[in-house]
């Protein structure tokens, strides 16, 4: 059944964000419709907003939440209604070359289905019956959504909704550059450059893998003095040094690891200036398609360095969902303080200006 629901829309580029009635349409073969409990509000929408994503509009926004199964569609064997899912932006075809050697998150065929889905199509309109994009496949800044399977994994049930959807985007791309994309090893030295909620998540993933020195670097105190609950040993203020990469430097003598979540070039070439010989830097945050990054090239043979990016912590969502989720169960890693405000649909606007202002880790929107 075709289905009214309060959604997120970007209308146009540079715009606010508008609150609308859409019509959500069931799912069609191999395909689900979720009820959505909960949606994390991330940076990566207010870039889908501003054009620094190209989706274009109008769209609707949300790729980072849980929610429960209502319906499925023809052919779907492997979820039913009841179940507990989490959304992924990533689409993966498990036919292609990247498919096939484990590396779903770079599927040869995903840029067919990010802002509709995989078919080419979406289930989504508003109320004078004109399509509306999907961001990332997904549009799950929504009551309801319909999504093929490829991009939901089932997880037990027992893990707070609203918790479960951060693993969706922020824990799983901050986690999983430290575990999938650095296999960041114990005992070793690392670096965090921007603390807001993938930061947080990546000085958190170093703490569980071992490391010995966590330093996060950002420019404001409040979220330093977080990064220390999640794990980080020392922090580095950028306001109040000539050099956060020299900063670093003197601290550690030179990290093993430098995790980049901004998404801004300079930024990048900080984080590998304050490498020690053999150290890798991964490059996490979405930065501006014109944006560079400047290195020394000898250093890269010289001292053995590397450079690195990482694509939602370069995750097999089928896979490392739920291992996330279990390692949370187990008291491994923090959701629940993650989360610094919940919010009703009707404010996500309030929700995108907090985020804008740096007020929260990570502002949820939490549905009835």
């Amino acid at each position: 059944m075709t289905r009214d629901a309060k959604a997120v829309i970007c209308r146009e580029w540079g715009k606010p964000i508008t609150v609308e009635t859409i019509k959500v349409a069931p799912p069609k073969r191999n395909e689900i419709t979720i009820k959505v409990a909960a949606c994390g509000v991330c940076h990566s929408d207010l870039s889908a907003t501003t054009g620094k994503i190209q989706y274009p509009p109008p769209l609707v926004l949300g790729h980072e939440a849980a929610g429960v199964v209502i319906e499925v569609g023809e052919g779907v064997t492997d979820f039913q209604e009841g179940d507990h899912v989490v959304s992924s932006f990533i689409s993966m075809c498990g036919k292609c070359r990247q498919c096939v050697r484990g590396r779903p998150v770079l599927c040869e065929n995903a840029r067919k289905a990010m802002f509709t889905l995989p078919d080419g199509s979406v289930r989504t309109t508003d109320a004078d019956g004109n399509d509306l994009n999907v961001f990332g496949a997904c549009g799950v800044m929504a009551e309801y959504a319909t999504l093929h399977v490829d991009n939901a994994v089932k997880i037990e049930q027992g893990v707070p909704l609203q918790n479960a959807a951060l693993v969706g985007c922020a824990v799983m791309t901050g986690v999983g550059a430290v575990f999938n994309t650095a296999k960041l090893e114990p005992g070793s030295r690392a670096a965090v450059f921007g603390v807001g909620g993938v930061g947080l998540n990546a000085i958190q993933g170093c703490a569980t893998a071992g490391a010995e020195m966590i330093v996060a670097v950002d420019t404001s105190d409040k979220k330093l003095e977080m990064a220390k609950e999640f794990g980080a040993t020392h922090t580095v203020n950028i306001n109040e040094v000539d050099d956060a990469a020299k900063a670093v430097k003197k601290l550690t003598g030179g990290v093993d690891y430098a995790f980049e979540c901004v998404g801004a070039g300079a930024v990048a070439a900080q984080a590998y200036k304050c490498l020690g010989r053999g150290g890798t830097a991964v490059v996490v945050g979405v930065a501006d398609p014109k944006d560079k990054t400047e290195i020394g090239t000898l250093s890269l043979p010289a001292d053995e360095r590397t450079l690195k990016g990482s694509w939602l912590g370069s995750a097999r969502p089928q896979h490392d969902f739920p291992r996330i989720l279990a390692l949370y169960k187990a008291g491994k890693l923090k959701l629940d303080e993650l989360i610094t405000q919940t919010y009703s649909i009707d404010q996500a606007p309030q929700a995108f200006d907090d985020m804008v202002s740096g007020k929260n880790a990570r502002g949820v929107i939490v549905f009835e």
